[in-house]
């Protein structure tokens, strides 16, 4: 199971960039996928009552289970040319770990044939005793067997010539893809999104998808998923379009950001201290980094001050910083990421940092800022966190 991810982070609602055909062809598998693909697609139709396959190619399906109140869950099954002895990655368009757990089990099914009809007859049975619904007669159609085999002449001569191309030419079939017009839901999800960030949010998706067919998958679900969520309401919010802040993925990670205060409190000593700063040298901005771990949003992201070296603020030895909310005890799955980022920014405020002008900037690095957040936790597990009265803030 992928990530036992990825997974991936969020899938997409359309089949895309699917592998070659030849692909498949020359790996003997195709054949059988695309018999199962086909009963897949006569039982489970886009109108069914419980479960639909929304889009199928042989390397992705998109599905949806739909509950007794038409609420509808997303799942996405990516599938590599080394199918069956490798088996289908599945992800989920949630947050509830219930579902991820579904997928998780998965991994204790043996291998066969048919191993697709079977992953999903068991998440489809799962999903029904999870959200109280009788179980569809439907699901056990999956136990027939397959329709009869489809591959043609036609495909083998396919085959072939595509052996004899040269390799320089092995690519050409994504300038001859065509493009699935986009589904209503993918642009509502994209809808308020500048054309540079959906850039970003695409490139993840392709990244994943090699990770996972590299087998270099790594990350959860559920965190992927969620980080996905995250930095698509970010590129939407208003916050982030009126520049008060800027995220960067630091190589292309969706678990390393790196956050750019822009703007702080106007009538604050922090504030002149970065124009200063500007001049000085160039900069005027305070450099945070959020490090998220597979448990994520269960556990809250480390974060740190990279630059430049603040006195006050909350800010500790290294770069870490003193708040409850950072810390296991104080944190909740709940916190979007922008709020957990204003809330550091009117935090530094508050506790009237100040930029260290001439500093060793050295003395803020990873391990240093870890020992101590390690010391605060255990310093405020003995003793508790005080909560200053509402009219200081």
């Amino acid at each position: 199971f992928r990530q036992t991810r990825r997974h991936f982070g969020e899938r997409i609602a359309t089949a895309r960039d699917p592998l070659p055909d030849s692909r498949w062809k020359m790996s003997g598998s195709g054949c059988s996928l695309r018999r199962e693909l086909k009963l897949l697609e006569s039982i489970f139709h886009k109108r069914h009552e419980r479960f639909r396959i929304a889009s199928a190619c042989l390397d992705e399906i998109s599905c949806e289970f739909v509950t007794r109140g038409e609420e509808r869950v997303r799942i996405h099954c990516n599938i590599t040319e080394s199918y069956p002895a490798v088996p289908p990655i599945w992800s989920v368009e949630s947050e509830d770990p219930s579902l991820a757990a579904i997928l998780e089990k998965l991994v204790e099914m043996k291998k066969g044939n048919t191993l697709l009809l079977q992953h999903l007859k068991r998440i489809i049975s799962d999903l029904c005793k999870l959200y109280n619904l009788p179980q569809h007669p439907d699901i056990e159609m999956l136990d027939q067997p397959l329709p009869a085999d489809q591959c043609t002449q036609e495909d083998v001569s396919s085959e072939e010539e595509d052996e004899e191309m040269p390799e320089d030419t092995e690519d050409l079939d994504h300038y001859e893809m065509k493009e699935e017009e986009p589904t209503e839901a993918k642009k509502s999800e994209d809808e308020g999104i500048g054309k540079e960030n959906l850039a970003i949010l695409e490139k993840i998706k392709k990244n994943q998808r090699q990770d996972y067919l590299n087998g270099a998958v790594s990350g959860s679900v559920q965190a992927t998923d969620r980080l996905m969520k995250e930095l698509r309401d970010i590129y939407r919010s208003d916050s982030f379009k009126l520049g008060n802040y800027a995220v960067e993925l630091v190589n292309d990670s969706l678990y390393d950001w790196n956050v750019k205060l822009l703007k702080v409190d106007q009538d604050s000593a922090l504030h002149n201290d970065l124009q200063m700063l500007k001049e000085r040298e160039g900069a005027d901005y305070i450099l945070l980094n959020f490090s998220f771990k597979d448990n994520f949003p269960f556990d809250p992201p480390f974060v740190r001050v990279v630059c430049p070296v603040l006195s006050g603020g909350y800010v500790l030895g290294g770069g870490a910083i003193c708040m409850e909310l950072l810390t296991k005890q104080g944190w909740s799955s709940a916190y979007s990421i922008e709020s957990v980022i204003m809330q550091i920014s009117a935090t530094l405020v508050k506790g009237k940092a100040r930029v260290q002008f001439g500093a060793n900037k050295s003395q803020y690095s990873l391990t240093r800022a870890q020992q101590s957040y390690k010391s605060l936790v255990q310093i405020h597990e003995k003793n508790g966190w005080y909560t200053p009265p509402k009219e200081d803030g």
